[in-house]
C-alpha cells in the first residue's frame, strides 16, 4: 500500500489502520491542520493558567507516580520534565523495528493534537518533524507494563527529541543530537507537563495493533483461499458449505466464511467429479467445521478492530485537559486513560483467534499429507515416489512446531498483574507484552498457512485434468508463478518463504 502524495493531516480526528501503515511503513508525510493547533494552543493556555494558583497539580508541579504528593518548585519545573524523560527510559532488549517506532510516534502526535493534553504546539511539531524527516528513535522493546501509559518506549523517543538518547537515519545509528541536526530542528525544552504528556499513553501498543490488523487484512483472506484449495485437494464435499446451516446458526463470522468458501469454490469440477459412489460420509472437522472455526476467529478479529479504532481516536495521557464551554468551566482532570486494558484483552483475544487458524490449517496439512484417506487420491507426504522421496513430511512437522509456539503465545498476559510504584500503579495491563505476543502469533499463523498453501497447491496437481474454482486456480497460477511442482525432494523452506511473503503482501487478498 504505497503512501498517498497528499500528507496526513492531523485535525484531531480519529485515524485507521491504513492511516497507519502508511505513515509507518511507507513515509507518508503528516501535517497538522490549523483547527488541531488553536486547539493545542487554547489546551495549552488553561494548563499554564492554573499554575499560579499556588495548588499543586499532578503532572504539572509535583512529581510522579508515587511521588505525586511531592510538590517541585516553579523553578525546578523544567529539570523536572526532563528529567522524568531521561529516568524512564529504562527499556531493554532489541530495538523495535522502524514500522513499530514510527506508527507509535504517529499516534503520540495525534493523541497530542486532540486538544487535551496541554502541551504547545511547537512540542507535537516537533514530534511531526522528526517523522518527516525520517528519524527513528532507537527504542528498546522491553521495558512497558502498559499501565501508565507506554512509559519507556515513549520515554526513548522523548529523549531524541530533546536531542538526546540514539537514533537511526540513514541506515546508520547516531547520536539525539546528530538526529535532530539531521531534521533540521533544534533540541526542544521542556515546559511543565510537557514530559509527562509525551510518555504516559498507549501508544506502543496501540501501534501494533493497528499494524497487526493491517497485516491480519492480507493473512486472513489467503488462509480462506489455503481452505477452499484443501478441500478440493482432499476432494472433500462442500455439502458442510450450505448457507441454510450455517443461518440456523447465527453467528456472523460463520455465515461470512461459508459464503466466502462458497465463492473460492464455484465452478469446481473436483467437488461434482466423485459425489457419486464416494464412501465417505463426512470429512474431518478440518475441512466440515472450518466456516464454524474460522468464522468465530473473524467475529474475534471485528471485536479486535473495534477496539483499535476506537483507540486510534483517542486521548491517553494524564492529566486531562477541558476546554469548557457555556455549560462548565474549562477543568483539569487527573485520571487514567493511559491504562491500557482495553488494547491488552483485544490483542490477547487476537493471539487466540490466529493460533486457531494456524491450529486448523495444520489439521488440513496433517491431513492431506497423511495419506490415510485413500478416497482423497494424494500419495503420502505429497511424495513424487514414496519411499524415494519424502515429499513435503517435514513441511508438516514445521507446521506443528509453530503451533506448539503458539499454544504458548496464546495465554494471555493481561490476566497476570504485578504492581508497580510503590504500590500506586497497582493494577497494570501488560498490554505491551499481549502486543508482542499477537505480533509473533501472527507471523507463525503466515507461516503455517503458507505452508497449507504449497501442500493443497501441490495435492491439486493430483487431481489434474480436473480444475478447481477459479478464485482458487487463480491463486493457485500465482504460487505456481515462484513454486514449481515437487517433482523429486528440494528444500521446502525457499517455497515457505515465497509463500509468506506472497501473503504478507496480499496476493491472495480477492477483490
Amino acid at each position: 500500500m504505497p503512501a498517498s502524495a497528499e500528507p496526513l493531516i492531523l485535525t484531531g480526528a480519529p485515524l485507521t489502520p491504513a492511516d497507519v501503515e502508511r505513515v509507518a511503513r511507507h513515509h507518508q508525510r503528516v501535517h497538522l491542520s490549523d483547527e488541531a493547533i488553536a486547539n493545542i494552543a487554547l489546551s495549552r493556555g488553561i494548563a499554564e493558567g492554573v499554575m499560579a494558583d499556588g495548588l499543586p497539580h499532578y503532572g504539572l508541579n509535583t512529581g510522579f507516580g508515587s511521588f505525586s504528593r511531592q510538590r517541585i518548585s516553579d523553578p525546578d519545573l523544567r529539570d523536572l520534565q526532563r528529567n522524568l524523560i531521561r529516568s524512564h527510559a529504562a527499556g531493554i532488549g532489541d530495538p523495535f523495528p522502524a514500522d513499530v517506532v514510527r506508527a507509535m510516534m504517529l499516534l503520540l502526535a495525534a493523541s497530542l493534537s486532540r486538544g487535551h493534553s496541554g502541551v504547545r504546539p511547537e512540542t507535537v511539531a516537533q514530534v511531526i518533524g522528526l517523522l518527516n524527516a525520517d528519524v527513528t528513535p532507537v527504542v528498546p522493546s522491553i521495558g512497558s507494563c502498559g499501565a501508565s501509559g507506554d512509559l519507556a518506549p515513549l520515554a526513548h523517543v522523548a529523549l531524541v527529541l530533546l536531542g538526546e538518547g540514539r537514533a537511526v537515519v540513514d541506515g546508520r545509528e547516531v547520536s539525539g543530537a546528530e538526529a535532530i541536526r539531521h531534521a533540521g530542528l533544534e533540541p526542544l525544552t521542556l515546559e511543565s507537563k510537557e514530559g509527562l504528556a509525551l510518555i504516559n499513553g498507549t501508544h506502543l501498543m496501540a501501534a501494533r495493533a493497528a499494524l497487526l490488523l493491517c497485516d491480519f487484512d492480507r493473512l486472513f483472506p489467503a488462509a480462506l483461499v489455503a481452505a477452499a484449495m484443501s478441500i478440493d485437494a482432499c476432494r472433500a464435499t462442500d455439502a458442510f458449505l450450505d448457507p441454510r446451516v450455517h443461518i440456523v446458526r447465527n453467528q456472523p463470522g460463520q455465515i461470512d466464511v461459508a459464503q466466502r468458501l462458497r465463492d473460492l469454490l464455484a465452478g469446481s469440477q473436483i467437488i461434482p467429479s466423485h459425489r457419486l459412489n464416494d464412501p465417505r460420509v463426512q470429512d474431518p472437522y478440518s475441512l466440515r467445521c472450518a466456516p464454524q472455526v474460522l468464522g468465530a476467529a473473524l467475529d474475534a478479529a471485528r471485536y479486535v478492530r473495534q477496539a483499535v479504532e476506537n483507540e486510534l481516536g483517542a486521548v491517553t495521557d494524564n492529566p486531562l485537559v477541558f476546554t469548557g464551554s457555556a455549560a462548565e468551566p474549562p477543568a483539569i482532570v487527573s485520571a487514567g486513560n493511559f491504562h491500557g486494558m482495553p488494547m491488552a484483552i483485544a490483542l490477547d483475544v487476537m493471539a487466540i483467534a490466529l493460533t486457531h487458524i494456524a491450529g486448523i490449517a495444520e489439521r488440513r496439512v496433517y491431513h492431506m499429507l497423511s495419506g490415510f484417506d485413500p478416497d482423497a487420491g494424494l500419495p503420502p507426504f505429497l511424495s513424487p515416489v514414496p519411499g524415494l522421496h519424502s515429499g513435503l513430511m517435514i513441511a508438516q512437522y514445521t507446521a506443528a512446531a509453530c503451533c506448539n509456539e503458539l499454544i504458548g503465545l496464546a495465554a494471555p498476559a493481561s490476566v497476570a498483574n504485578l504492581t508497580t510504584s510503590a504500590g500506586m500503579e497497582d493494577y497494570n495491563s501488560w498490554g505491551p507484552r499481549s502486543a508482542a505476543k499477537a505480533a509473533r502469533a501472527l507471523e507463525l499463523t503466515r507461516s503455517v498457512v503458507a505452508i497449507e498453501l504449497l501442500s493443497a497447491a501441490e495435492a491439486i496437481e493430483y487431481h489434474r485434468p480436473l480444475r478447481s474454482g477459479d478464485a482458487v486456480e487463480k491463486a493457485h497460477a500465482a504460487i505456481r508463478a515462484h513454486v514449481p511442482r515437487l517433482t523429486e525432494d528440494r528444500p521446502p523452506a525457499p517455497d515457505i518463504a515465497v509463500i509468506e511473503r506472497l501473503i504478507a503482501d496480499g496476493a491472495f487478498v480477492v477483490g
